[in-house]
């Protein structure tokens, strides 16, 4: 399933970890410093689900 991103919960003021985590690269961040998911790289393999440390990266339903 897609991963979604829940703004609430992230810091945003930080090179986020999970770019480098990616394993496709389809992890980058907007100008405000939100994660942003480009759904067409993702494999939904779920690693940014488990090792974002806010956890700020939600499966969608």
């Amino acid at each position: 399933m897609p991963v979604e991103v829940d703004k609430s919960r992230c810091p945003h003021n930080h090179v986020c970890p999970l770019i480098k985590i990616c394993p496709v690269d389809a992890i980058s961040q907007d100008q405000e410093g939100y994660p942003i998911i480009n759904y067409d790289l993702c494999i939904e393999c779920n690693k940014c689900t488990k090792y974002c440390p806010m956890g700020a990266m939600v499966i969608k339903d």
